[in-house]
């Protein structure tokens, strides 16, 4: 049978694919541009949306479990119900949504908010899921990479709680054995939450410090200035999601994301290998530089 994988040409729908056709998993992607999406050429490419109803019909003939990725956008919650009622009707059963940690906890910040009430109508629904719920992202942290290293300074507003950042490859693979277990077993499975985690739990001043360790020079947190981060987020965003992205570092600073006991440990049995570290990562993207 066939996984269909949604957001599939972004940061992790990319790893997700990639992981699965590494696994010898039948996977069926829908793309915007089949053109321009780039994924191996096995899988089978759709062209739609999740706001077009007939592309999201086609796509899931023939399938028996779902990825679903929802970016963040104002239709956001929209996309994902029409996609998981449409899932029903087509008969899927088996599923691995892609949530966020602390979805119950950031009840003011919509894109959080609206991830927790998707997961309450998967289990309304009666699936077999896995929900996922991935921490920060270390690759955000491409986009500021320049105003490290030319300015010295850390901008992004984390506070002194802590953040266990995740390499968005380890969640695709986390995604892709899921997927797997769930589409090869027997029988359905029960529905589980995963939170997916880094190794280390870091404060501003943590990743301002292995910022200064790799590069050898001193680099300094930039504080946790969320009104700042929103005005300079609207350079190059809508104001929406700016705002969106003010509260959530607002609920960094106050709550953080920190993982519970056995989620490190969990993870790592799952991967059969040591999860990546952020330090790892910084010192990847500086030696591409």
């Amino acid at each position: 049978m066939t996984i269909l994988v949604t957001g599939a040409t972004g940061t992790v729908g990319r790893n997700v694919v990639e992981q699965l056709v590494s696994r010898g998993a039948d996977v069926r992607a829908l793309v915007r541009d089949p053109a321009r999406a780039n994924l191996p050429s096995s899988v089978d490419l759709v062209q739609g949306d999740l706001l077009d109803v007939d592309a999201i019909r086609r796509a899931l003939r023939g399938v028996s479990t779902l990825f679903l990725l929802n970016a963040v956008v104002p239709e956001e919650f929209t996309q994902a119900l029409t996609t998981l009622n449409l899932a029903r009707d087509a008969g899927v059963e088996r599923l691995v949504y892609l949530s966020v940690i602390h979805s119950d906890v950031y009840v003011n910040v919509p894109h959080f908010a609206g991830k927790f009430g998707v997961e309450r109508m998967i289990e309304e629904a009666g699936f077999g899921a896995t929900i996922l719920r991935p921490a920060y992202f270390m690759n955000n942290d491409l986009t500021i990479k320049d105003v490290v290293t030319g300015h010295g300074v850390y901008p992004m507003p984390i506070g002194a709680k802590g953040l266990a950042m995740v390499d968005a490859r380890d969640i695709g693979e986390i995604a892709a054995v899921e997927l797997i277990r769930r589409e090869r077993s027997a029988q359905a499975l029960p529905p589980e939450r995963i939170n997916v985690v880094g190794p280390d739990t870091l404060t501003g001043p943590d990743v301002a410090g292995i910022w200064t360790e790799l590069l050898g020079r001193p680099i300094a947190y930039g504080g946790d200035d969320a009104a700042g981060f929103e005005q300079n987020l609207r350079q190059f965003m809508p104001g929406w999601m700016a705002y969106d992205m003010r509260l959530m570092a607002e609920r960094f600073v106050t709550d953080g994301m920190v993982p519970q006991g056995g989620d490190v440990d969990r993870l790592t049995a799952l991967l059969g290998r040591p999860l990546r570290t952020y330090r790892d990562f910084a010192a990847e993207i500086t030696a591409t530089a």
